[in-house]
Order: C-alpha cells, then sequence, then structure tokens
C-alpha cells in the first residue's frame, strides 16, 4: 500500500491509494477525494461555480444562493457561503444521510427537504420544481445549477483530471462515477485533450436515466439520476457500467474490512464496477479510480445493519456472493 500525497491551493487533490493485488498484473491507483476541505471531491465544483459567478456578475449585490444536493456539494457550497458570507439554501431529500443533514445546518445552511418522488422515482424532478418555485418568488435567489453549469466540468479538467496524468502518467483506465457528471465530463474533455488513448469507464447506478437504465426508486446519494443532467454527453465516455446498490454496499463493507479504508456509496460502485470490468483489463495496465468521499457520512446508512435490513432486505447482509476480486494480499 502506498500513498502519493501533494497539496496545493487548500485543496488535496493529488493523494491516490495504491491498491495492491486488486488487478492480476496491473496497478490499480484510487484517488482519495475525501481528504479536501468539506470532506469531498465537491469542494472543488463548490468554490468553481460560486467564482465564476462572482466573475461574470451572477451574484451581483445578491448574497443568497440556492442548490440542489444529496449531501456533498450542499456540504461543500454551506462552508464556502459561510466563508464568503452569503446565505444558503440547499433543497434535498429522504435520501441523504443524517451527518450530512447535521453538517449543513451546523455550517448555517437553511435545508429543504423535498418528500415526493418524481416521475422516474426519484427526487431530482421534485428538488429542481421547488428551487424553480423559490426564484419565482424571489429574483434575487441565484441557483448555480449544477446539472447545467459549466464551471463544474471546467473545474474538474483543469484539477482533478489534471492532477491524475501529473501524478501518475499514463492512465490506460479511468473509472468515474456518474452523478451530475460535473467531474466525469471534465475528465473527459481534459483526457481527450492530453490522453486520448485513456479509456474512461463511466460508472452509474442501476435505475438511473443518465445513461438509458429503466427509473426506479434509488437510495445511495451522490451516484445515479432521475433525471439526465445537461452536461451529460453519453457518446462522449467509452464505456457504462452500472452497478446494482446491493453490490455497491457490499464492496464498501468489503474494503472496510479488508483494506481497512472507509468509503462512500459512490466509491463502493466504482470499485465494483472496477471488479466486473476486471477480466477483461489487459495485463499491464495503470487504472485509476475516483474514490469521491469517505464513510463517516454513511454510518447510519450503508454501515448500518439494520438500515441495510430494512431497505435491501437479504440482498446484502447474508449474501456472501459479492461478484468482485480478491481484495485481501
Amino acid at each position: 500500500m502506498v500513498i502519493i500525497q501533494h497539496a496545493h491551493q487548500g485543496v488535496t487533490d493529488d493523494v491516490f491509494l495504491r491498491l495492491d493485488g486488486l488487478l492480476p498484473d496491473s496497478e490499480v491507483f484510487l484517488k482519495l477525494e475525501g481528504l479536501n476541505p468539506a470532506g469531498s471531491i465537491k469542494i472543488k465544483a463548490a468554490v468553481g461555480m460560486v467564482e465564476d459567478a462572482e466573475r461574470d456578475g451572477t451574484l451581483g449585490s445578491t448574497r443568497r444562493l440556492i442548490e440542489s444536493s444529496s449531501g456533498s456539494l450542499g456540504i461543500a457550497l454551506a462552508m464556502v457561503a459561510a466563508g464568503k458570507g452569503y446565505s444558503f439554501t440547499c433543497v434535498t431529500d429522504p435520501n441523504v444521510s443524517p451527518q450530512s443533514l447535521a453538517t449543513m445546518r451546523a455550517l448555517g445552511a437553511e435545508v429543504v427537504q423535498v418528500d415526493e418522488r418524481d416521475a422516474n422515482g426519484g427526487f431530482l424532478g421534485t428538488r429542481i420544481a421547488y428551487i424553480h418555485e423559490r426564484l419565482a418568488e424571489d429574483p434575487g435567489l441565484v441557483w448555480l445549477n449544477q446539472y447545467a453549469n459549466p464551471a463544474n466540468p471546467a473545474t474538474h479538467a483543469r484539477t482533478t483530471a489534471t492532477s491524475i496524468l501529473r501524478s501518475i502518467g499514463r492512465v490506460d483506465q479511468l473509472f468515474v462515477g456518474a452523478g451530475t457528471t460535473g467531474t466525469l465530463m471534465g475528465c473527459v474533455s481534459h483526457f481527450r485533450a492530453h490522453s486520448p488513448r485513456t479509456k474512461i469507464v463511466a460508472v452509474d447506478a442501476e435505475s438511473s436515466v443518465t445513461f438509458g437504465d429503466r427509473p426506479r426508486a434509488r437510495h445511495i446519494p451522490g451516484i445515479g439520476t432521475s433525471r439526465r443532467p445537461e452536461l451529460c454527453v453519453p457518446e462522449a465516455v467509452d464505456e457504462v457500467i452500472h452497478v446494482a446498490e446491493p453490490d455497491a454496499i457490499r464492496m464498501c463493507r468489503r474494503i472496510a474490512r479488508e483494506r481497512g479504508l472507509l468509503t462512500g456509496g459512490s466509491t463502493g460502485s466504482v470499485l465494483a464496477a472496477l471488479a466486473q470490468a476486471g477480466p477483461f483489463i489487459p495485463s499491464g495496465s495503470c487504472v485509476v479510480a475516483l474514490s469521491p468521499d469517505m464513510g463517516e457520512r454513511y454510518l447510519q446508512t450503508i454501515y448500518h445493519d439494520e438500515w441495510v435490513d430494512r431497505t435491501f432486505g437479504d440482498q446484502v447482509l447474508n449474501r456472501r456472493d459479492v461478484s468482485c476480486l480478491p481484495l485481501s494480499v
């Protein structure tokens, strides 16, 4: 196990954990974004979108922001807003973890939870509809709109993707989870220009409509959508792997117990996708997978037996046949 670290400009953007033995005859590096301020990769999008809005005059004299988030961006924006003296409203839903909810409120954010599912069985459409209602009532309110804001992927092209090539060099395959697809599209933009031979694999949740799966209710925040983000260009990626939520949870728990690494559900999904793809990855490859946040925020959900049993029944706790690569070395 080797850690490569380099920090700059307040963002810990170059921390990689080499997962020895995960793929036979290949190297796997997990890019750990959970060590960033606000505890996730979303601090980069939050800073990038706010600073872009300040530069182009979108914020003007208003000091009031609103955004839809399942947790991590909400925390990041709450931190940025507090530091800059803005008020911030986060519109979220029942899938947000209790820790994320408490963190946003501790940072001074107003948190609104919608509870009505949209036409595709998720909450994103309802969250955005609520934001439109608030904007109609208050024209001075500014919606950063992470799902369509070009500053979102531009930030990741400039930071996340750049740091991968700077730190690792040759990257044969890159696995990125798809939520708003800001990180994914930013990586696509940078890698197509600077490392076009890198295969980019988008990891999505089963029941997410982002890459055309049939919509159903989901429970793990941070990956998948019930409404395709405007930023998403599906044909820009080389492959899409859909991961079932029980597989993501089993992977999170296995990584925690066998590697001592507590990760969030998006990371579990990305590593489960890597496990599915493993037999088809050529020997001698260098593979990078993105880990958006750590697992402390999910101790009452993903790592809580009662929540898992109540939400998924025996699909997780009583099954040992998770389709994954050997993780012990």
